[in-house]
C-alpha cells in the first residue's frame, strides 16, 4: 500500500442524530407508542425445526437458534422522514403547479444525502411558532446563505427533553412563513428535533380557541401544498454539531406508498 494515499484519505467522523425504537419511552403519545417483543436465541427454535424439517433442538450449538424481534410500529414512530404525500394529498402548487403529492419511496435520494445547516431555536419557548424574520436572523448570525438542496435541522428545547414526561409539549414550532423562506430558496429537506415540524399541538389548539384563526392547524406541515419537501422529525444530540461544515445522511426505509419511512440520520464531518 502507497504510504502517501494513506496519509491523504480524508477522515470521517460521525454523529448520530437519532433517538431509539423502544419501549417504555415516551417520544409518542401512548396510543401510536411502538412496541418490540424479543425473542430469544431458545425461543426461536420452534420456529427454526419447522423450517428445517427432521432437525432436533439438541442439533442447533448450546441449544440456540437466533434472536428476533417482533415489532409494531407506525411510520412516524422513532425518527423518520416525512414525505410530501404525508402533508396533504397534492404539492407544489406555487412551484410549477398543483400535482399529486410524492410518497417516501419516491423521494429523490439527492434530497437525503446533503450539507447540513442548523438553526439554534432553544431560547424560543415551549409552543412559540418560528417566524421567516427568525430564520433569516438566525442565518445572518451563523454567517451562512442557503443553497439549493441543504438540509435545514432546527435546534429546539425539545432535544433536551427526550425521555422525559414534558418531551411532546417541548420545543418551538416553523410557520408557514419561516418553512416557506427556506423552501423558496431550494431547500427541499429539514429536520427538527421536537416531536412535530409545526409548534405542540396542545399550543396550537389553545391559539385556534383563543382567535378562531384555522389557518394555524398545522400550517409548516401545510406549506407543502405550495412547495412539496420533506423533514425529518424527531432527531436527537443536535448540540453536538456546529452550524454548519457537516453532511446529513437520512435515506428514509423504502415502504411502498407510505407518507414516510424510518431512517437512521447521521452528521458526516470530513476532517
Amino acid at each position: 500500500m502507497n504510504a502517501s494515499n494513506t496519509l491523504s484519505k480524508p477522515k470521517r467522523r460521525f454523529v448520530d442524530l437519532s433517538i431509539y425504537l423502544e419501549n417504555d419511552v415516551l417520544s409518542d403519545p401512548p396510543p401510536l407508542a411502538p412496541k418490540i417483543t424479543y425473542q430469544s436465541h431458545a425461543q426461536t427454535l420452534p420456529e427454526f425445526m419447522a423450517m428445517l424439517p427432521g432437525t432436533r433442538a439438541e442439533d442447533y450449538p448450546d441449544g440456540e437458534a437466533a434472536a428476533a424481534e417482533w415489532v409494531t410500529l407506525t411510520t412516524h414512530n422513532g425518527t423518520h422522514l416525512d414525505a410530501p404525500w404525508h402533508f396533504h394529498s397534492t404539492q407544489d402548487a406555487k412551484n410549477g403547479g398543483s400535482r399529486p403529492s410524492i410518497t417516501i419511496d419516491q423521494v429523490p435520494l439527492e434530497w437525503c444525502f446533503q450539507s447540513g445547516v442548523k438553526l439554534d431555536f432553544r431560547h424560543f419557548p415551549d409552543g412559540y411558532v418560528a417566524t421567516a424574520a427568525d430564520v433569516e436572523a438566525e442565518l445572518k448570525r451563523i454567517g451562512h446563505e442557503l443553497q439549493p438542496l441543504d438540509i435545514v435541522v432546527v435546534n429546539t428545547r425539545a432535544g433536551s427533553r427526550y425521555g422525559n414526561n414534558d418531551y411532546l409539549g417541548a420545543g418551538c414550532g416553523m410557520g408557514y412563513a419561516a418553512t416557506m423562506y427556506l423552501l423558496e430558496r431550494g431547500v427541499r429537506l429539514t429536520g427538527t428535533d421536537a416531536w412535530s415540524w409545526d409548534a405542540p399541538f396542545s399550543y396550537t389548539a389553545k391559539k385556534i380557541a383563543e382567535t378562531g384563526d384555522k389557518s394555524l392547524i398545522w400550517e409548516g406541515h401545510k406549506a407543502g401544498r405550495d412547495i412539496g419537501y420533506c423533514h425529518l422529525e424527531k432527531l436527537h444530540n443536535l448540540e453536538a454539531v456546529p452550524a454548519t461544515g457537516f453532511i446529513i445522511s437520512c435515506f428514509p426505509h423504502k415502504i411502498r406508498g407510505a407518507s414516510a419511512g424510518w431512517t437512521r440520520a447521521v452528521a458526516i464531518f470530513e476532517d
